[in-house]
């Protein structure tokens, strides 16, 4: 593999995204399914890719394809906190408590379904790895960034076929999240389960900070509006103190610093397992991902930023839009590489764990939504059953079929909700750990544990909507 490979290989993801926004422009139905322009990238990919019958490109430009994903998704978590205004704990508990509830219960709950249905299905029948387990989250919680990025965690723990099978996992979420929600919205609206009563439309500067959270969970979906309602550039080059250097470069560094931090807390607790669990822990902490890391590490420059008053150095905007680049390439190299033969192998446990998936969220949304919130349930039950199946994009354009004027105020309480969720589910602490733990524990004591934690996110969240509704600054 040469320089020259890694070229052509990101002109190739190029052109093949410049093809993808093409046919979303030009088809209506891709745009009303709201499937994203990097998804239908990667699939006119697969069909050019190593494994279709027609392939286009040389063997080393889908080896950097292939390495691509796990490079590009630490970058991703990285711009996650850098640049956004970190809110106070009680802030956060009065916004967003029962939103994060709700998604715990989903999240948490996909592996209890995954981990039940392979120990008693899928393992006995079929044979499968006890790892599958974990594909539900990491493929509807997650979306295809985390399915990439845990590609090589699953490979060293005994599953090479955890990132295919994660990245279809994916892929099925998507569609499904979006047929599945429309549907929901439309049965609600027959049904008066949406809210009558509602406040007045949020204000431009409040917009604007919905804006700035959503971006943080998913750059796809807040990038375009937010850098249309905010203004460009570090600061004012008139005033004392201002950049001279441009925003993307220093936005970059700061990012570039935050994976940093990831790679040097990932060596820390890969050496602080040698040390006091000897080589078997240490090979074992080693498969943990640098992604979430680096998404700690995004929150330690914040932190260091707010710390020594320079907020202004990291911009939002910038910060969306890099990791947004990122989680296009991202998508479209992951995507285009997907190991069909692989994918083949295992179509039936795959579909079986895609519908008891999908059976889980309807239900959870169901049954559990008006005992969780108070007010306006289906609003709020709904961005959470959109992120859940399919990704934050996907939650938000529920959301808006659900409530177009945002008079519910759903989207400020699950924009806050990232902040306590996304360090863990979705790609965080949780996600990276959960196969390490499965490995470690067997599948009883890791139903055991996630049936545990599952009901106390339960209870947590009817406990919540019980309470008295929070009077909101």
């Amino acid at each position: 593999m040469t320089l020259f490979d890694v070229l052509v290989a990101f002109v190739g993801l190029s052109l093949l995204l410049l093809v993808g926004v093409t046919l979303r422009r030009k088809l209506r139905w891709l745009r009303r399914l709201g499937i994203p322009e990097a998804l239908v990238a990667g699939l006119i990919g697969l069909l050019i890719g190593p494994y279709s019958p027609w392939p286009l490109f040389p063997e080393p430009v889908y080896a950097v394809w292939a390495q691509t994903p796990a490079v590009l998704i630490s970058l991703v978590f990285a711009t996650l906190f850098v640049g956004q205004r970190l809110p106070s704990p009680k802030e956060l508990w009065q916004r967003a408590a029962g939103q994060v509830a709700f998604g715990m219960t989903l999240g948490l709950g996909q592996y209890l379904v995954g981990g039940v249905l392979v120990l008693l299905v899928l393992q006995p029948v079929f044979g499968s790895n006890p790892l599958m387990a974990c594909l539900i989250e990491v493929g509807f919680e997650g979306g295809h960034g985390t399915a990439a990025g845990m590609g090589s965690t699953f490979a060293d723990l005994g599953l090479a076929s955890g990132e295919a099978l994660g990245l279809a996992m994916a892929t099925v979420g998507v569609v499904s999240a979006v047929l599945i929600g429309s549907a929901l919205v439309v049965i609600g609206r027959a049904q008066h389960w949406l809210g009558q009563r509602h406040q007045g439309s949020a204000s431009l500067e409040g917009r604007r900070e919905l804006l700035q959270q959503a971006a943080l969970s998913d750059p796809l979906s807040a990038a375009a509006a937010l850098a249309r309602e905010s203004a460009a550039g570090l600061a004012d080059p008139e005033s004392d103190g201002a950049c001279t250097i441009d925003a993307l470069t220093v936005n970059l560094a700061l990012a570039g610093g935050a994976v940093g931090l990831g790679v040097l807390l990932k060596e820390g607790i890969t050496m602080l397992g040698r040390t006091f669990g000897g080589e078997p822990a240490a090979e074992l902490l080693n498969a943990i991902p640098v992604f979430p890391l680096a998404m700690v590490g995004g929150l330690l420059v914040q932190l260091v930023l707010q710390w020594r008053r320079h907020q202004d150095l990291a911009s939002p905007v910038v910060q969306a839009s890099v990791g947004s680049l990122a989680m296009d390439l991202l998508i479209t190299a992951a995507m285009a590489s997907i190991n069909l033969p692989i994918l083949e192998e295992n179509w039936l446990p795959f579909a079986l764990l895609a519908m008891a998936g999908l059976a889980w969220n309807v239900l959870v949304f169901v049954l559990l939504g008006r005992g969780f919130f108070r007010d306006h349930w289906f609003e709020r039950a709904i961005a959470d059953f959109g992120q859940g199946t399919g990704v934050t994009a996907t939650g938000l354009l529920l959301l808006r079929m659900a409530d177009p004027m945002g008079r519910s105020r759903a989207m400020e309480s699950f924009s806050f909700k990232q902040l306590v969720f996304e360090p863990f589910l979705g790609g965080g602490l949780v996600t990276a750990l959960a196969p390490i733990a499965l490995v470690s524990w067997g599948l009883p004591r890791f139903n055991l544990a996630f049936l545990l934690l599952t009901a106390a996110a339960m209870g947590f969240g009817l406990w919540i909507g019980r309470r008295p509704q929070a009077h909101w600054p």
